[in-house]
């Protein structure tokens, strides 16, 4: 017998999905609120509201999405189909936004948008537990968060000075590399062979996976069976992603309105978080496996809660004490601030996921991946619109949303103290198995 090993070089051509994934959510996030801004004037509010639209739609779809992919089977797998249909959608969906000149086709893009994305998220990142075993999950996460903070690097790195030469420009480079990512992830990504079959269907209750297709169902029995962890660490997800995400999609106005940045320049801060988000994805993974994953999770939330309180208590001058420049964007205090913000949210993120699937079995996988993205999307639909809300209520006070942030990662702590399961099992197979 021997450990089952990770094999690094499937991983990383995997990660091209996640790659994708977030190439698109970086650019979004960073240029649609500029754009909602510029071009249509909306204030705060308004803006949060639209950016959230589409999450309505994908909080509905996206957790039975992962139990219709549980039980997919097809020529090539049961997740890759969805890949085939939604990459394509996505892109060509994303190069119209910044077409649409009239606000209502605007949101129809949008909302178009993220309901492809949403359709082949979770089947891609249910992939990574398909094809790892429970032992290597975090460090094979920490590989494909690594691919995906790539991506966010690229957006945000290669966004910022696209945007100030043309706001269509980040939009058509976002566009290719997802159609190129999901080309990779279609040639070189096999999925295990009791998934795969001759002729597309569904496969009985009995066939590979005795899972319920209800998703409230699936909610019911989280929140009511004996072991209370898978409700406190989708809770723990739900309260860190609310603060993430309304800072994430606000930085660039708080950069533009608050401390006096271009639009490029703002936008290009966040090329920092995804930078070192990159660089500790696979080191989060490995000290998880080291430390125990809720360990190196809680610690990553108490420097994110600390990064925050900086950006609040510190003057604008001292955040703008510029060092250096690259690529016609300074190097701030900062740009230093969230530097350490890519620390504490790679350590967060990186290990979250696996602690979810290793909750369950392997015929719920897809079920329990599209729970945690149910809560992260959730997650995404209130964060927004509270924090922009209470922003226009408070004159437009980008600040606000750092005394409020730190409040919904703290509660996450305490949350995360409640978890009791989630740790790597153990696996073993004959040493002529190979993953």
């Amino acid at each position: 017998m021997q450990t089952k090993k990770i094999n690094y070089s499937k991983t990383v051509l995997l990660g091209f999905g996640f790659f994708g994934v977030s190439v698109i959510w970086s650019v979004y996030n960073a240029f649609v609120p500029l754009l909602l801004d510029n071009r249509f004037g909306l204030q705060a509010g308004w803006i949060s509201f639209i950016m959230v639209l589409d999450n309505v739609a994908a909080l509905i779809i996206q957790p039975p999405l992962g139990v219709f992919s549980d039980r997919m089977r097809s020529p090539i797998g049961r997740r890759l189909p969805f890949i085939v249909v939604g990459a394509p959608v996505a892109a060509a969906m994303f190069g119209f936004i910044p077409y649409a000149q009239v606000l209502p086709l605007f949101i129809f893009s949008c909302i178009t948008l993220l309901l492809a994305m949403a359709f082949w998220r979770t089947p891609v990142v249910a992939l990574m537990p398909d094809i790892t075993p429970s032992n290597k999950r975090s460090q094979a996460n920490g590989v494909i968060n690594m691919m995906g903070g790539l991506g966010t690097v690229l957006a945000t790195l290669i966004g910022g000075p696209l945007y100030r030469i043309n706001p269509s420009y980040p939009f058509f480079f976002a566009a290719g590399l997802v159609v190129l990512a999901a080309i990779l992830v279609l040639i070189f990504i096999r999925e295990p062979k009791q998934y795969i079959s001759s002729k597309l269907h569904l496969a009985d209750k009995g066939e590979g996976t005795q899972m319920e297709n209800k998703v409230l169902k699936n909610l019911g029995n989280v929140f009511t069976q004996k072991d209370k962890s898978p409700m406190y660490i989708l809770l723990a997800i739900l309260f860190w992603f609310i603060a993430y995400n309304a800072l994430d999609t606000f930085f660039t106005l708080y950069g533009v309105n608050h401390l006096g940045l271009e639009g490029g320049d703002s936008a290009f801060q966040i090329s920092y978080i995804g930078l070192i988000f990159m660089l500790m994805a696979v080191p989060a993974g490995i000290l998880a496996s080291k430390f125990k994953r809720k360990i190196i999770i809680m610690i990553g939330i108490l420097i994110m809660i600390a990064c925050v309180i900086l950006m609040y208590v510190l003057p604008v001058s001292a955040l703008t004490t510029q060092f250096a420049s690259f690529m016609g964007s300074g190097f701030y205090t900062l740009s230093i601030i969230l530097m350490f913000a890519g620390i504490g949210w790679a350590m967060i993120n990186v290990n979250s996921l696996p602690m979810v699937v290793d909750m369950t079995d392997d015929d719920h996988i897809g079920t329990y991946t599209g729970l945690y993205y149910f809560f992260s999307q959730l997650a995404a639909t209130f964060g927004p619109v509270f924090f922009g809300w209470t922003i226009q209520f408070a004159r437009n006070d980008y600040r606000l949303m750092m005394v409020i942030a730190p409040f919904f990662f703290l509660i996450a702590f305490m949350m995360m103290i409640r978890v009791r399961s989630g740790e790597a099992k153990v696996e073993a197979l004959p040493a002529k198995t190979e993953v």
